[in-house]
């Protein structure tokens, strides 16, 4: 007899073929999708009727089997192909794919998901996002660079609006220094006074007033100095507001920066000595040059002249003219040139002067001065006395380092140990001191004192950069993002992070490339790339779907002939119901 059972059990069939059906074209639809994992369905069978249990074997019977008639087949559920798919290069710096098994993390609003389609770009926000919009994460950075492991954050890609300064710390030299140079003998020489070869003299009355038979004295003010260019001298040649400025002045050819010394009515003839030696640049801490004179501007009190010594080597001499220094009023107009300058001796010895840039913390130039002159020569080598000047924030030449380097009887230095000097960016704006480690001694070339028809050095390497723009980004296998600059520094911007699970069968589909975490998965575990076998990242590539399209095929031929089959048993059974129906006429 034909039974109604055999048309509910030809519909499991239907209906557990037209679900592989729908699991087979979603698998081929992705057949492009980038990291697409592919699925196949699996089937059980439904409860069966049982007719017998069966029997257990006896001595005289044999046994026999269950005997059960099956209701059908069950769509037990779905298997997810997460093998990875080809990673094929796409020529974008950009695009990401993860050779292991991990997932990249990203947000949409506070809700957490996890991908491994690495289609990644920057928003207005510079945040990297995903084609859908969620935000990428990772690890970002402190204000050194450092990455900060731990806690993960939206990466954030400032291209074109973050910028940068690096602050030079180390300076290199190379060259020869001429160690059959001209030894010196004396260092510049000149005078300054009223006219030529007079002198100043304080006015009567002036408080207080110079030891006699003193015409001025180093405490003398210098509104209490007399003006010879007035009747009888009664006038005083400078007043509280004015200013004196030194502009043009030369050392060893070159221009000295032109520097300014407001007048008050508590100035003093020392404070204007004191103003004219950092002016032009001299060190007074080298001791007494070889004519017995002492580097610096000291006052002859019996005839009034200021006298200016300057340092030895050729490179160190001074020169003043006639206007070069200014009295100007409050508005800095000028008034007269007070100072007779009376050249009486050059300097003369073997120097040589280099000039290079380096940088401070906001990436500001700062120009240093180094001048080598010899200093003495015997049997054992050469010694020769280095001096560095800069330029202060104001403007005005300072001094700020100055020392004896011994070289033996090959010209080799005695000491390999860098110079290390402190230039004060105090108004700067910028870290003060600026530690600046100069190296006369690099493995690299280095100093040497041997003879020459000239000395010669120069800088041959400098760290630290001026203020750079950040142009472009690329991230390595490690995950690390590292931004490149206009001024050609690198910086780590941080580091993407990636996910793994126990179980990433049981992670949850969300659409758009997106897994989420499912009961069954596992927490998600969130490290750098390369931990807990999350595996490295490809950089200018993307993770193919890993659909197989011939077995895809195949599954389809099964699948429509499974259809086929079971539509054919409800033909079948419904063929003997009618013959049923003839009997019955």
């Amino acid at each position: 007899m034909p039974s109604t059972t055999a048309l509910y059990t030809a519909l499991t069939g239907l209906n557990a073929a037209s679900r592989d059906i729908e699991v087979i074209g979603d698998n081929i639809a992705n057949v492009n999708t980038t990291a697409y994992k592919s699925s196949r369905l699996e089937f059980s069978t439904i409860y069966s009727r049982t007719i017998s249990a069966g029997t257990a074997p006896s001595a005289n019977y044999g046994g026999a089997n269950p005997f059960q008639i099956g209701l059908g087949v069950n769509t037990a559920g779905t298997l997810r192909n997460t093998n990875p798919g080809t990673i094929s290069s796409t020529g974008d710096d950009r695009d990401l794919a993860i050779d292991g098994k991990g997932y990249f993390v990203v947000n949409r609003g506070t809700n957490q998901f996890f991908t491994r389609a690495g289609s990644f770009r920057t928003n207005a926000d510079h945040q990297l996002t995903t084609i859908s919009g969620e935000r990428v994460q990772g690890y970002g950075v402190d204000s050194n660079f450092n990455i900060i492991p731990g806690r993960i954050s939206d990466v954030n890609l400032p291209v074109g609006a973050l910028t940068i300064a690096q602050a030079t710390r180390n300076v290199q030299f190379s060259g020869n220094l001429n160690a059959s140079g001209l030894l010196p003998s004396r260092g510049s020489t000149i005078t300054l006074g009223a006219g030529t070869g007079v002198g100043f003299s304080a006015l009567a009355g002036a408080n207080p007033a110079p030891v006699s038979p003193n015409v001025l004295d180093a405490t003398t003010r210098l509104v209490d100095i007399s003006d010879i260019a007035s009747p009888g001298g009664t006038t005083a040649l400078f007043a509280a507001g004015q200013s004196i400025s030194i502009s043009g002045a030369q050392k060893g050819g070159k221009l000295i920066p032109t520097a300014s010394y407001a007048i008050t009515s508590a100035s003093t003839v020392a404070d204007i000595s004191a103003f004219f030696t950092s002016a032009l640049g001299i060190n007074t801490t080298t001791g007494p040059n070889p004519d017995g004179s002492t580097p610096g501007v000291s006052l002859d009190p019996a005839t009034g002249l200021l006298s200016i010594v300057g340092n030895t080597g050729t490179t160190n001499d001074l020169t003043i003219g006639a206007s070069d220094v200014r009295l100007n009023d409050a508005s800095g107009a000028l008034i007269k040139y007070p100072f007779a300058p009376n050249k009486t001796a050059e300097a003369d010895g073997e120097s040589v002067r280099t000039t290079f840039t380096a940088y401070d913390s906001l990436g500001s130039t700062v120009e240093l001065d180094i001048t080598y002159a010899l200093d003495s020569r015997s049997s054992t080598g050469t010694a020769w006395r280095y001096y560095i000047e800069t330029t202060d924030p104001n403007g005005q030449q300072t001094q700020i380092a100055t020392g004896t380097q011994l070289f033996d009887t090959k010209g080799q230095p005695l000491s390999t140990t860098p110079v290390t000097v402190n230039v004060d960016r105090t108004g700067s704006g910028a870290d003060t001191p600026l530690t600046l480690a100069l190296d006369f001694a690099s493995p690299a070339g280095g100093l040497t004192a041997l003879s020459d028809t000239g000395s010669s050095i120069a800088a041959t390497y400098r760290d630290g950069s001026p203020i750079g723009t950040l142009t472009g980004y690329g991230i390595g296998g490690d995950g690390v993002i590292t931004g490149v600059f206009t001024n050609g520094l690198t910086r780590t911007l941080g580091q993407l992070a990636l996910a793994t699970f126990n179980n990433q069968d049981g992670l949850v589909s969300n659409g758009d490339n997106l897994f989420s975490a499912g009961a069954n998965s596992g927490t998600a575990i969130i490290t750098q790339p390369g931990g807990f076998g999350t595996g490295g990242l490809v950089s200018g590539s993307l993770e193919q779907s890993n659909v197989d399209l011939s077995t895809e095929f195949i599954r389809l031929v099964q699948a429509s002939t499974g259809f086929s089959a079971s539509s054919r048993i409800i033909k079948t059974t419904d063929d003997l119901m009618q013959q049923l129906l003839v009997l019955g006429r």
